[in-house]
């Protein structure tokens, strides 16, 4: 089976990343030494800034 191509840009991933603390940890092990709930944690986030996006974007 072929792997997904990424929906989330690795500048938007590391935005992530920092707001949720855990960038350092990115930066020096990589993604995998992310925990499970801190990854859930960025796809919630980032569901939450493209909800807000979609309503500002109705707005204009």
């Amino acid at each position: 089976m072929s792997r997904r191509h990424n929906l989330m840009s690795e500048e938007l991933k590391a935005e992530l990343a920092k707001e949720l603390g855990v960038y350092d940890t990115v930066k020096t092990e990589g993604w995998g030494s992310v925990s499970s709930r801190n990854c859930g944690n960025l796809v919630r986030l980032a569901i939450e800034k493209a909800e807000k996006s979609m309503v500002q974007n109705k707005k204009s």
